[in-house]
């Protein structure tokens, strides 16, 4: 009889910590895909400073069309945090972009405006962001993979929606008009 209530005891404890274990880990992988997004956050952050930057060489060229520009960011600009969905991401890369194509068109009507130096150089800033954003992205969907992989495997898959945790979304590379197909 107290044979087996240690046996049922040492099998109670094994299980405890294994759960706890797992809840540990499934943790570390949850806090890394919200770093992740946060990273994601602090670089749009940064590619929005560029652009409104931007915006302020345009006003001498373009001073109403610039001003536009400037109020449609600060009522569409929201910030990114780790709490922020893959869409909530796109919505504000489709900001930037619509923001950026208008003020190229600007730039096409002002080639003095495109030959200053110091839009040469913002324009080198937003780009330098785009691409620490492509890889914060990567980061985000490679911590996204390492979480979902071990929610859905067993035995963890038993208890993960148990302890809270839920398989991610990815954020998806937005494509560019570039990359879409020519469609008429």
């Amino acid at each position: 009889m107290i044979i087996a209530l240690i046996v049922i005891i040492a099998i109670v404890a094994v299980i405890a910590l294994w759960v706890i274990s797992t809840q540990r880990k499934l943790v570390v992988l949850d806090e890394n895909i919200s770093n992740a997004m946060s990273q994601i956050g602090v670089q749009l952050s940064s590619r929005f400073d560029a652009l409104t930057a931007l915006l302020d060489l345009t006003k001498g060229y373009a001073k109403h069309e610039s001003e536009t520009l400037i109020e449609t960011i600060k009522s569409r600009r929201s910030m990114i945090t780790a709490k922020s969905t893959p869409n909530d991401v796109v919505r504000q890369e489709g900001v930037i972009s619509e923001t950026l194509d208008k003020i190229s068109m600007v730039a096409e009507q002002y080639p003095e405006l495109k030959s200053n130096q110091n839009y040469i150089k913002t324009m080198d800033a937003v780009e330098t962001f785009e691409n620490m954003v492509r890889t914060s992205r990567l980061i985000y969907n490679d911590s996204v993979t390492k979480l979902n992989r071990e929610i859905r495997m067993f035995p963890v898959s038993l208890i993960a929606e148990r302890l809270g945790f839920f398989q991610r979304e990815y954020l998806e590379e937005q494509m560019s008009k570039a990359d879409m197909p020519n469609m008429k």
